[in-house]
């Protein structure tokens, strides 16, 4: 595929989910819920709350371009949620050593599904839906399928309560006249990071060569094996810092937080255009899969729609965005 006509495919794809995006603006315009969603507040609140959602979306861009899926973002989510929680309440660890050690064990269960993948040939559904399994397993283990919170139990049976670290009151705070949420910049941080990789840097144009057709980019001299395990352990990075942000904004660690949060991060990835198959997609198509979802999402909250009418018609969304692409290929 030459670069004009890629160009032009994407750009074709960027004004369909921009349309779809308008499409959600003017259902909240109509179903304002007696005018809540022209309040400040509603906005706010609804990047706040897609941010983690968002910051998983940011990993999985990079591993569907190649052609995969990462089933087990929600579950390496968990992973890092409790650790970080033991960590700083439990252990009283210094943050930055805290994070840091998180965003290497969300990197190190990303990158065993790297080596599945790319090392030993598995469908990425099989590899990550068997560390869905067992990074959920793990996260129950070294909980014993406890919360992590700030309240202890000591050897005698007593209940201790500790202080919550500062770091979780810094990552769930607000800035600008409280109209921002750190939590927020977190995840445009994490989305730049993941734009500069995907647009502008070798490795992202490799991942697309890669998802096009894998035996022709390993014929033109392109490492697939560690570009694809690169693309997994990037995932598992990002799933370990929007762990660290869901424990900060539960002041807890939940060995069952991250449920199904990957379906939400794969409709987002997709909604926005880029394809299951491979060989097409953007960080800016997914960005815009992030503001539909989002937005979706607290306009049917804040009209009281109940949680399985918002799956429903998330499912439908999601359907209905498969087959446009389809009549687009």
């Amino acid at each position: 595929m030459t670069n004009n006509r890629f160009a032009k495919m994407m750009t074709g794809y960027t004004g369909k989910a921009l349309i779809s995006l308008l499409v959600v603006i003017l259902l909240g315009i109509i179903f304002n819920a007696d005018g809540a969603f022209f309040k400040l507040g509603t906005h706010r609140d609804a990047l706040r709350q897609l941010s983690v959602y968002g910051i998983l979306a940011c990993g999985m861009t990079l591993v569907i371009v190649t052609g995969g899926i990462d089933l087990s973002v929600g579950s390496i989510l968990a992973v890092s949620s409790v650790c970080f929680s033991l960590f700083s309440i439990h252990y009283d660890m210094a943050p930055a050593l805290a994070i840091i050690l998180c965003i290497l064990i969300g990197t190190a269960l990303g990158s065993v599904s790297g080596t599945l993948v790319a090392g030993l040939k598995l469908q990425p559904f099989i590899a990550t839906l068997a560390m869905m399994t067992f990074a959920r397993g793990f996260a129950k283990y070294i909980t014993g399928g406890q919360k992590i919170s700030t309240y202890l139990t000591d050897a005698d049976g007593n209940v201790i309560i500790k202080e919550l670290p500062q770091i979780f009151q810094f990552i769930d705070s607000r800035i600008f006249g409280g109209n921002l949420t750190i939590v927020s910049v977190i995840f445009l941080f994490c989305f730049l990071i993941a734009w500069v990789l995907l647009a502008r840097h070798k490795w992202g144009r490799e991942l697309i060569a890669i998802g096009g057709n894998e035996e022709s980019a390993r014929l033109s001299g392109i490492p697939v094996v560690l570009s694809k395990f690169a693309a997994y352990a990037f995932s598992g990075a990002m799933c370990a810092i929007a762990g660290i942000c869901q424990a900060a904004q539960e002041t807890q660690g939940d060995p069952e937080a991250g449920a199904s949060y990957e379906l939400t991060a794969i409709a987002m990835v997709v909604i926005g255009g880029t394809s299951l198959a491979g060989g097409r997609g953007g960080m800016g198509l997914t960005f815009l899969g992030i503001l539909i979802i989002g937005y979706l999402e607290k306009i049917l909250s804040i009209n009281a729609v109940p949680e399985s009418g918002r799956l429903m018609i998330t499912g439908f969304i999601i359907i209905l965005a498969v087959l446009m692409q389809r009549k687009a290929d």
